[in-house]
């Protein structure tokens, strides 16, 4: 008998993941620190709101404190930042012959590896709307796209079967033997939403700036020169092109790219990144350095100069500690890099 499915961090991700699996008919446990999170889950049931697939159910929550056996199947949903004492925790839960799925932001399955071995990491690559509102309530917002892939590029049954699962989220989920090409490609996209979370304004307002688009294109550029340095193919995702960032490509690939973004961006009710949520909403530390990082590392080990991002991770940090406003004039500050 399969154990059921352990969802380590209830937050947008893993509420939204987790309830369509249940809803599926799979047993989920669901797993948080935050303590009112946890009580409410328990005490009232888990709400999940917005357009997509609103719900109410009744689900078994607990802190890490309180988890008892083992597990076949962990999905590591947590804020990248949190990764490394997330997979410590849960090491011990995780079955012999059990994976870690990261559906996280960021490469972190490259820490997650560290911790319980490759061949127990699975990757995973998602990027649908959704936010945590309350104690107890989550709002998905938005479809988008889900991938899931072996490290190495193979097809094993435990990925077809992960496949299928996915499915039961969204019926779009793609099975992919270049997971690292969505994550590197996603880490383009991810430089330029924290771009957009220098600003108030919405995400769509951001991209559609015309006087916006040219520090983000250089931003993006600077990650798309890190991704090629790694040998790895970026692969796009939802109007996304990675490849219009990389070095030579053209100015009318760049500019479809954005208007496609735009376009599926305004299909969401989520107007504003994560990030900014943090920011602007939650006033909590954000991923910067745990996503950013590794792009101005990578690109220091392989000889290519990221200046625009070390920037902007600066200038999130002073956001965090409460040393600059969130302004569009921030990004007429950023471009100033560029000269």
């Amino acid at each position: 008998m399969t154990s059921p499915i352990l969802i380590w961090g209830t937050g947008a991700i893993g509420a939204s993941l987790g309830a369509a699996f249940q809803r599926a008919g799979e047993a989920v446990h669901f797993v948080d620190t935050d303590a009112a999170h946890v009580a409410a889950m328990n005490d009232t049931g888990l709400t999940i709101d917005g357009p997509v697939h609103p719900e109410h159910l009744a689900v078994t929550a607990m802190l890490p404190a309180d988890l008892r056996g083992t597990y076949d199947r962990i999905f590591l949903c947590v804020k990248a930042l949190h990764t490394a004492g997330a997979v410590r925790s849960l090491a011990p839960h995780l079955a012999h012959d059990g994976y870690v799925v990261s559906a996280q932001n960021g490469l972190n399955e490259v820490e997650i590896a560290q911790v319980v071995g490759a061949d127990r990491t699975v990757g995973c690559f998602v990027n649908f709307g959704a936010d945590y509102l309350s104690p107890g309530v989550v709002h998905y917002s938005g479809r988008g796209a889900v991938v899931v892939g072996e490290l190495d590029g193979t097809e094993t049954a435990r990925i077809r079967d992960l496949h299928a699962l996915m499915l039961q989220f969204d019926d779009r989920a793609v099975l992919t033997d270049n997971i690292w090409g969505y994550l590197w490609g996603k880490m383009t996209y991810g430089a330029l939403l924290f771009g957009t979370a220098l600003t108030d304004d919405s995400i769509v307002d951001v991209l559609d700036g015309a006087d916006c688009r040219a520090v983000l294109t250089a931003l993006g550029q600077e990650t798309g020169a890190v991704t090629a340095s790694q040998g790895v193919t970026p692969v796009g995702f939802n109007g996304f092109d990675p490849e219009a960032f990389t070095p030579g490509a053209p100015q009318t690939a760049l500019d479809r790219t954005f208007d496609e973004m735009v376009a599926h961006n305004r299909t969401s009710t989520k107007t504003h990144s994560g990030i900014w949520r943090d920011l602007a909403v939650r006033k909590r530390k954000t991923e910067c350095e745990a996503q950013l990082g590794p792009i101005v590392a990578t690109g220091r080990a392989n000889g290519v100069p990221t200046p625009l991002t070390e920037r902007l991770m600066a200038m999130i940090a002073q956001i965090e500690r409460g040393e600059r406003p969130l302004a569009r004039g921030n990004l007429n500050e950023l471009a100033e890099v560029m000269a």
